[in-house]
């Protein structure tokens, strides 16, 4: 069955219909054998029939529409063609932390390439393809596939996990404390193409890992679309540092569902870099499952032209003594458009829970928009809970100072951005993810 949706378009007395449909079918769901996987995949596909396209009437989705997403255009590649394709530019694949890789994987359409260090390999971490991890790791993929982002978390989780033609998925076990980073990297190349993404990382008890995974396309003229997971498990103990960067073409729709769960005692550090696509929504969500657990969010985004970017965050406090502190930090130029949405929510029971939110936008011309809505949801009564947003222009004193001292106008717009994007550089402790993140933000206020 093929999902459509009509929408009637009004114009005086006359009415005309308009059909929206996507084109994907139930044959391109990869169910060749009757395994847990196969019926995973089917499952998600029958919720991507069940469940509408989100419009404005949706509150997730009030201030992001779709109406203009061409859903017709957009199509799996059938045939590896790679060759055929943008190749990824080498600048993607230099090492961000330290001299080399532990691992690292790159995906694109039809072609996948995958690296391990053998001495990792040796101590049984898992780092590959899904259809590498199908044939040598079924079990354990169909174990943990689905347990964190449920398919029926909304139409675009329900589409990624249906019909993604690979992902990617790390496993450390228990104990392991691994200092070289894993790093991936997947590149969406090909006008019209739907890329469809599924992460999995799992730590077990008391492991430690750094991750940095980016996504990125070249600028193409025909619109594609990006739908992904990332299902991230911290167990008991464990410490993830989890750096992700999306810079998509400003040809892509790019939709996300993201959530970690962290267990008793461990700790995530997640940082997220967006600077790409046309238009952006990214559900990111932290689970404090277990007491003593400790989540770290920060965030930023540089749009411009008429890019659109809406961040959906929730820190969900689940048990005792849980602490988590998130920060996002956005700039805006041209026409462009940004919405952050967040919510701490502390369970009942969950005393002593310590969650703090904030979000701060930059707005570098008169057209440009911001909408920031934080939130709190409290069933405990011994907490410490706050939050805080603002939406403002540069302030004029220090601009002045620069322009005082002989620098340049553009060369003080830069220093003053800089200067406001420094808190979430110094949540960083990676060099290289620094550097990365301040080319880009340099690129953005040269375009």
């Amino acid at each position: 069955m093929v999902e459509k949706r009509k929408i009637i378009i009004k114009k005086g007395r006359k009415q005309g219909v308009a059909s929206r449909k996507f084109n994907f079918t139930r044959e391109m769901v990869n169910v060749s054998s009757n395994t847990s996987l196969g019926s995973y995949r089917m499952s998600a596909w029958n919720a991507f029939n069940e469940l509408k396209l989100p419009t404005t009437k949706d509150e997730a989705w009030r201030r992001t529409d779709l109406q203009k997403m061409p859903l017709g255009a957009f199509h799996l590649l059938t045939e590896s063609a790679p060759e055929t394709l943008t190749p990824i530019p080498e600048s993607l694949l230099k090492p961000l932390l330290g001299n080399q890789h532990g691992g690292e994987i790159t995906l694109q359409p039809g072609e996948a390439k995958i690296f391990l260090a053998p001495e990792l390999a040796a101590q049984g971490i898992i780092f590959t393809d899904f259809r590498t991890a199908e044939k040598e790791h079924p079990e354990l993929l169909a174990k943990l596939i689905g347990t964190v982002v449920r398919a029926e978390d909304g139409k675009f989780a329900a589409l990624a996990a249906a019909l993604s033609q690979n992902g990617i998925f790390l496993y450390v076990p228990k104990n392991l404390q691994i200092e070289a980073p894993f790093h991936s990297v997947f590149w969406g190349a090909g006008a019209g193409l739907a890329h469809l993404s599924h992460l999995i990382v799992y730590l077990d008890e008391g492991a430690s890992a750094t991750y940095v995974h980016e996504a990125a396309s070249p600028e193409l003229e025909n619109a594609s679309m990006h739908a992904g997971i990332v299902e991230i498990t911290v167990a008991d103990g464990a410490n993830l540092r989890f750096v992700e960067l999306q810079s998509w073409g400003k040809h892509v729709w790019n939709f996300s569902h993201e959530r970690a769960k962290i267990g008793r005692g461990a700790n995530l550090d997640w940082i997220f870099g967006a600077m790409g696509s046309r238009l952006t929504k990214n559900f990111s969500d932290l689970d404090l499952v277990g007491e003593g657990a400790a989540g770290k969010m920060s965030g930023f985004y540089f749009s411009d032209g008429e890019q659109h970017f809406d961040h959906d965050t929730s820190q969900n406090h689940l048990a005792r003594r849980t602490s988590s502190d998130l920060l996002f930090k956005g700039a805006l130029k041209g026409n462009s458009r940004s919405v952050w949405q967040g919510m701490v929510y502390v369970a009942e029971g969950a005393q002593k829970t310590d969650g703090y939110q904030a979000n701060r936008n930059l707005l570098l011309s008169e057209n440009a928009r911001a909408d920031s809505i934080p939130g709190l949801e409290i069933s405990a009564d011994d907490v410490r809970c706050s939050h805080g947003a603002t939406v403002g222009k540069i302030d004029p004193e220090p601009l002045f100072y620069l322009l005082s001292r002989g620098i340049s106008k553009v060369d003080a717009e830069r220093l003053v951005v800089e200067g406001f994007f420094d808190p979430i550089m110094q949540r960083i402790p990676f060099e290289g993810v620094r550097a990365r993140f301040q080319a880009a933000i340099k690129d953005k206020l040269n375009s």
